[in-house]
C-alpha cells in the first residue's frame, strides 16, 4: 500500500495497478493549509495502465487563486528578510525528506504517470540534485564591487529576489520539474505559486508536504490546480513577476506571449527533436544500447528524448539490430519490475502518436518495427504503444517535423559527417544531440559546429548536472534565461547596483548643475 503522503490526499489509496482505485481529491495547499477547493470543475487523474481513477482534480476557483496571490505577496514581505543561510538550512532538511520518501514519491509518479519505478526514481533523484545546489546559493548571489572609481567612490551590485514567482509544470516529471522552479526561486528570497499538471499532481503535493516539515514559512509555496483558467491566472496576476514553464510549444508560445505582454519575465522550455549521429568508428554495442535506452525509455515522453537517429556511411547495417533489440522490450504497467516501456500518459496521446505514425508512413516512411495494436494481458484498457521504428525519412516527413513523444525512432541515412550535421542544424530545434564516435577530431567538429544547446560526446541524453543549467536553444526555448544552475539563480533574481561617495572631506562640498563626471574627479 502506498503511504499516506499528506492531508492532501485524505484516504490511502492502493498502488496495485489492475486493482480498483478509491477516488480522492486533491487539495490545494494555501498559506500553509491543505484545504478542500469549492471547484464546480473537476479532472479525474487516471492511472495510464489501466484507466483507473486515481483521484480528482480541482479548477481552483478564482478565490482560492487570489488568496494563493495575496498570501505569496504578504508572505515575500517577511521571507525575503530571512538570511541566506537560514533558507537554505532548509533546503538542508528537505533533501534529508526526499531521500527517505522516495519510494512514496515514485510510487505516486509510476501511479498518475506510467513511467516505470526506476524511471519515477530517477525522476525524484535529478530534482534532488537541484535541491542540493539550492543548498548553496550563497554563492551564486554574490554581487560585484569596484574600489574608488573616483576619490571616496565606490560601485557595489546586489543580487535581489524579485517578489512573487510563477510556476506551470509538465506531466512528464512530475517531481523533476516542480523541483527545478521552487527550490531555486524560494530559496534566493522569493514566493512561489505552484500548479502542477493537472494529470499527476501527487508528487507535487508530496513534496509541498515535505518542505512545509523542513520548515518552510506559511505562504513561501502555494500550490493551486487547474487547466487553461490557472494558467491564465498566473499570465495575468499582478503580483507575479517571473514565470518559469516547460511543456509542448502551442502552450509555451501562447504563455510567453501573455506573460510578457503583462510585464513578467518568461522561461519556456518547448518542444525538441533530438538527434543521435553515428559514426562508423563508435563502438557499436555501447551505442546501441544508448540508442534503445533514449529513444524509448520513459515511453520517449522525455523532451531530451533521442527520437532521431543518423546513421552516417555503413552504420546503417546496425539499424536492424537495434529494431531486434527494441522489440525485446517488454511493454507493460510501470509497477511491474519487468517492464521496459510503460504506457503513454493518456488515450489521447497514444491516438496522435498513432496518428503521426501512420502518416510517417504515408509519407514515404519504411515501418521496420509498429508498436501500434500492442495489448497487455490483464491491462487490455492501458495507454500501450510498443517501441516503433521508422526508416528511409525525409526532412519533411510528418514523423519527423513533429514531436510525437512517444516510443518512436527515426532514421535516416546520411553519407558523412558534414551532412549529419547540416541535417540536425536544419531542424527547428535545439533542446540537445548526441555523437557517438571514438574520434576526438570528429567529436570537436561536431560540437563546434552543432546548433544545439546540449551536446553529449557518446552520451545519449545530455541532461547537464545542476552546477551547469538547462541550456535548450533555437525553437525548443522562449525567453533568454535558462533553468537551473547560475541561470536559474539570474532568472530569479534582479540586479540592484548602489554606487556610494564616502569621501570624507569636512567644508569641501560645491554645488554643481552638470552631469556628474564620477571617474573623472582627482
Amino acid at each position: 500500500m502506498l503511504a499516506r503522503s499528506s492531508s492532501s490526499l485524505r484516504s490511502s489509496r492502493s498502488v496495485l495497478t489492475g486493482k480498483r482505485l478509491l477516488s480522492v481529491n486533491v487539495q490545494n495547499f494555501i498559506n500553509g493549509k491543505f484545504e478542500d477547493s469549492k471547484a464546480t470543475k473537476w479532472f479525474d487523474v487516471k492511472n495510464p495502465a489501466t484507466q483507473e481513477v486515481v483521484c480528482r482534480v480541482p479548477q481552483s476557483t478564482a478565490e482560492e487563486l487570489a488568496r494563493a496571490e495575496a498570501g505569496a505577496k504578504e508572505a515575500f514581505q517577511t521571507w525575503k528578510e530571512v538570511p541566506i543561510q537560514q533558507r537554505q538550512r532548509i533546503f538542508f532538511k528537505f533533501q534529508a525528506l526526499i531521500r527517505e520518501h522516495t519510494e512514496e514519491l515514485a510510487h505516486s509518479i509510476t501511479v498518475e504517470q506510467g513511467k516505470t519505478l526506476p524511471d519515477a526514481r530517477g525522476d525524484v533523484f535529478r530534482g534532488l540534485e537541484v535541491v542540493e545546489t539550492a543548498c548553496n546559493a550563497a554563492t551564486g548571489l554574490m554581487g560585484e564591487t569596484a574600489e574608488n572609481l573616483a576619490r571616496g567612490l565606490d560601485t557595489y551590485s546586489y543580487r535581489q529576489p524579485l517578489g512573487v514567482t510563477g510556476g506551470i509544470c509538465p506531466f512528464n516529471f512530475p517531481a523533476m520539474i516542480p523541483m527545478w522552479m521552487f527550490s531555486l526561486s524560494t530559496v534566493v528570497g522569493n514566493t512561489m505559486i505552484v500548479k502542477p499538471s493537472e494529470r499527476d499532481p501527487g508528487a507535487t503535493m508530496i513534496l509541498a508536504k515535505l518542505l512545509q516539515q523542513a520548515g518552510l514559512p506559511d505562504g513561501v509555496l502555494q500550490v493551486v490546480h487547474g487547466a487553461h483558467d490557472t494558467v491564465n491566472f498566473i499570465c495575468d496576476a499582478p503580483a507575479i513577476r517571473a514565470i518559469s514553464f516547460v511543456g509542448g510549444n502551442t502552450a509555451g508560445h501562447y504563455i510567453f506571449d501573455r506573460g510578457t505582454k503583462n510585464g513578467k519575465r518568461v522561461q519556456a522550455n518547448l518542444g525538441a527533436k533530438n538527434h543521435a549521429t553515428i559514426l562508423p568508428d563508435a563502438d557499436k554495442e555501447a551505442t546501441i544500447n544508448a540508442i534503445i535506452g533514449a529513444a524509448f525509455g520513459a515511453a520517449g515522453q522525455r523532451c531530451m528524448a533521442l527520437s532521431c537517429v543518423v546513421f552516417v556511411g555503413d552504420t546503417i547495417n546496425w539499424l536492424p539490430e537495434i529494431v531486434e533489440k527494441a522489440k525485446a522490450l517488454r511493454v507493460g504497467p510501470g509497477l511491474d519490475k519487468t517492464t521496459d516501456v510503460g504506457p503513454l500518459i493518456s488515450p489521447e496521446a497514444k491516438a496522435r502518436a498513432e496518428r503521426l505514425i501512420q502518416e510517417g508512413i504515408e509519407d514515404g516512411g519504411v515501418c521496420l518495427l509498429d508498436g501500434r495494436g500492442i495489448s497487455v494481458p490483464g491491462y487490455e484498457q492501458g495507454n500501450f504503444l510498443g517501441p516503433t521504428v521508422i526508416s528511409n525519412m525525409s526532412p519533411t516527413n510528418r514523423a519527423y517535423t513533429e514531436e510525437i513523444f512517444a516510443p518512436v525512432l527515426v532514421a535516416f541515412h546520411v553519407n558523412t559527417l558534414e551532412e549529419a550535421i547540416a541535417l540536425t542544424n536544419s531542424n527547428p530545434y535545439g533542446n540537445g544531440c548526441a555523437i557517438f564516435t571514438q574520434s576526438g577530431a570528429a567529436a570537436r567538429k561536431f560540437q563546434h559546429e552543432i546548433d544545439v544547446g546540449q551536446v553529449g560526446i557518446n552520451v545519449p541524453i545530455p541532461v547537464p548536472l545542476p552546477m551547469f543549467s538547462f541550456t535548450g536553444s533555437r525553437g525548443s526555448i522562449r525567453g533568454d534565461v535558462h533553468f537551473y544552475g547560475k541561470q536559474g539563480l539570474q532568472f530569479y533574481t534582479q540586479i540592484k547596483t548602489i554606487t556610494s561617495n564616502w569621501d570624507y572631506k569636512p567644508g569641501s562640498s560645491v554645488l554643481s548643475m552638470s552631469m556628474p563626471q564620477l571617474g573623472n574627479s582627482k
